[in-house]
């Protein structure tokens, strides 16, 4: 594939991720976006733009072009708000559904995908711990088509649950000050949810991206995953109106489905990352690879180790993608009627999707060249772009430990841990 100037882009329009170059922030949405009937039109509509993404997922990854108009589609399309209840005016479709979508989703582009992560499930978490005004403002946002990022994670803490941000209170105003990394989506974001610790314990602020003192750099420069905008954000004196904190409560005391929703929507994004480097191995061996010279086979596709090696990814596929579905529905109980036994249902079967996924998404992905061949390697493919999403992305939190909670609650009864992360 030739220069952007011969592909019609002009990169003066499009940003390039880890460049000094100021990003401003996203213009607001000037109509709302398309609310979701039921699940089917959810489907549709995830099906429609996964076809749309997959188009420019090349050229974006190879470039590292930010997918703004991309982004600007996806928002519009209805899914960032498929779970705000239907009590306050959304579709409030299920978890499972929501793991259906988000898969075919990440199948054209996950990194376009991955960017909603954290949106989506900010809007579960504001329905489990928000106020009634907060929730009333949030989905409003949502509704309208406003983009949440995320400020959560940071450098140099003795894990990933420690926090240094600080929030204080003055007056009607919340100051947050402190330093985040990972903050997928922040720099194309309208709102910056912020993860802060406060006179009572730990709260989510939501500051608008223009708000001064809040700075968003473009400095995210992992190999896979590369136009998720996954940068980092400083928070100076950053001041919002008090009811914008939203005081979480402490999952520990308090089971909720918290962390297997965040946990679904990571392998849901695996599994379309496996679902479509299956597809692009089938499509390859069918119209470009050569038969191995031993098979005595007319076509690639006729090599029987070839057929087997297909037949064993799809079937594995497959389960990964039905311990999805079963993960979601048992997270849809534990988030109607939470109890310490429902959350651990939720959280054991989305492990057990989550390793799954993950181990699709790394098999399939590597598979992909040994049974594409060697001209599958060549640069114009740019086929290695889903091994290096399917590596950066399965990082997000280690399946050994998957294994050792799940193991632990079948041998010994022991409930796992609650929080994001599992």
């Amino acid at each position: 594939m030739g220069s952007l100037t011969e592909v019609g882009i002009d990169h003066r329009l499009h940003p390039r991720v880890n460049s000094a170059d100021p990003v401003a922030p996203r213009p607001r949405p000037t109509a709302p976006p398309h609310l979701l009937r039921d699940e089917a039109d959810a489907i549709a509509t995830a099906t429609a733009l996964a076809a749309e993404l997959a188009r420019g997922a090349q050229l974006r990854d190879r470039e590292g072009l930010l997918p703004l108009d991309e982004l600007d589609r996806y928002s519009q399309s209805g899914l960032w708000s498929i779970l705000v209840p239907k009590a306050y005016g959304g579709p409030g479709l299920s978890h499972a559904t929501l793991a259906r979508a988000l898969a075919i989703v990440a199948s054209g582009d996950p990194a376009v995908a991955q960017i909603s992560q954290n949106h989506i499930a900010i809007v579960d978490l504001i329905d489990l711990d928000g106020t009634e005004a907060q929730k009333k403002m949030v989905f409003g946002w949502s509704l309208a088509g406003l983009r949440f990022g995320n400020a959560f994670s940071e450098f140099g803490t003795k894990s990933v649950g420690e926090f240094r941000t600080r929030v204080t209170f003055e007056g009607d105003e919340a100051v947050v000050s402190g330093e985040k990394f990972y903050t997928t989506g922040a720099l194309l974001a309208h709102i910056v949810p912020i993860v802060a610790v406060g006179p009572e314990g730990v709260y989510l602020v939501f500051a608008d991206r223009e708000t001064p003192g809040l700075s968003v750099t473009n400095d995210w420069s992992g190999f896979g995953q590369r136009t998720t905008a996954s940068g980092s954000v400083r928070l100076d004196a950053v001041r919002v109106p008090r009811e914008r904190a939203v005081l979480l409560r402490d999952t520990s005391v308090h089971p909720s489905v918290q962390g297997p929703v965040s946990q679904i929507i990571q392998a849901a994004i695996d599994a379309g990352i496996a679902r479509a480097a299956i597809d692009e191995t089938i499509r390859f061996v069918r119209t470009q690879s050569r038969p191995w010279i031993d098979s005595g086979k007319e076509t690639a596709g006729e090599d029987p180790y070839t057929i087997q090696a297909i037949g064993d990814l799809k079937i594995r596929l497959h389960a990964a993608e039905a311990l999805l579905d079963i993960a979601g529905r048992a997270i849809d109980r534990g988030y109607a009627e939470a109890s310490l036994d429902s959350v651990t249902e939720a959280t054991i079967r989305t492990a057990e999707a989550k390793v799954l996924t993950t181990q699709i998404a790394i098999e399939a992905t590597n598979r992909l060249f040994e049974l594409a061949g060697t001209r599958s390697v060549l640069a114009a493919n740019g086929l290695d772009r889903h091994w290096r999403n399917a590596r950066v992305h399965t990082l997000h939190d280690p399946v050994r430990w998957k294994f050792f909670h799940v193991g632990n609650w079948y041998l010994n009864g022991t409930h796992p841990p609650r929080h994001p992360w599992n």
